[in-house]
């Protein structure tokens, strides 16, 4: 029997959608108003969710605590009121895209999760656009 646990978080961050080896042009035509060389925020959601079997002694698949400390050391406080591009090292050289973050968010958060859980991570660029990311 396998269960999925979940846990939301948030945070605000600014970035810009661009790459450096383009022209402000190709970047503006591309990147469209996500392009401004002056950034622009957003408040980010996340949903972390952790599928796997119930532990026979605890009745967890996965302390709910445990997920909440895992999400707040590797996301909240890295992430939260910063620019994405400039202040975390992720995002030096790669485009701090909805997609690109959540792969970066999935792989920080499965480095602490154990190899018999399944991963999952949903984040919400906004409240009509989010990007879903479960690993390859």
């Amino acid at each position: 029997m396998r269960v999925t646990i979940s846990r939301k978080a948030h945070f605000n961050a600014a970035h810009r959608l661009y790459r450096k080896d383009w022209s402000f042009e190709k970047n503006d035509a591309v990147f469209g108003k996500c392009n401004n060389p002056n950034f622009h925020g957003h408040n980010y959601g996340l949903t972390v969710s952790v599928t796997g079997k119930i532990d026979p002694e605890t009745g967890f698949v996965l302390d709910v605590k445990v997920l909440a400390d895992i999400i707040r050391e590797e996301v909240e406080i890295p992430f939260d009121h910063k620019n994405l591009n400039l202040d975390v090292p992720e995002f030096v050289d790669l485009n701090p895209t909805a997609e690109n973050i959540a792969v970066v968010i999935w792989n920080k958060i499965r480095q602490r999760i154990h190899a018999d859980f399944d991963l999952e991570v949903v984040l919400n660029e906004t409240e009509r656009n989010f990007v879903t990311y479960k690993g390859e």
